[in-house]
């Protein structure tokens, strides 16, 4: 089955964490069972930093699927772009980082949502976060 996801970017300086911090207080607020996974330097790719896989806990094949990926290129892709910005304290240009993210993979989250927020009488509660969008407080 294809994934459907959005491609995320942020421009970011030196330091800044915001993007995947960002990723992980909305997807906590899903109420799901995940892990964040650090990929190991030989899994990411030769332009990414650092890379963290965001996955959810699938309960029917007993296994933690990825739903989005985050990663840090450093100055790696703003050096390509010609991508700078100027330090307000120093009048300096520096180059900027970018963050590259997908979005939540709609493949992998729903079928998590319906299994962990299954209710017994087959119903399942929609989570919070998500109400006034669905419109109601459980779909059966």
């Amino acid at each position: 089955m294809p994934t459907t996801d959005a491609e995320l970017l942020q421009r970011a300086r030196a330091g800044d964490k915001s993007a995947f911090g960002e990723l992980v207080r909305r997807y906590q607020g899903l109420g799901l069972h995940y892990r964040v996974s650090r990929l190991a330097a030989g899994d990411c790719s030769a332009s990414m930093a650092k890379t963290y896989d965001l996955e959810v806990w699938i309960p029917s094949m007993r296994e933690y699927k990825e739903v989005s990926s985050a990663s840090n290129a450093h100055c790696y892709q703003a050096r390509r772009g010609n991508i700078r910005f100027k330090r307000e304290v120093t009048g300096a240009n520096e180059f900027g980082h970018t963050l590259n993210a997908s979005g939540l993979a709609t493949s992998r989250l729903l079928p998590a949502m319906a299994e962990q927020f299954q209710r017994e009488n087959g119903s399942m509660a929609v989570p919070e976060v998500l109400r006034r969008w669905v419109g109601k407080n459980e779909l059966k």
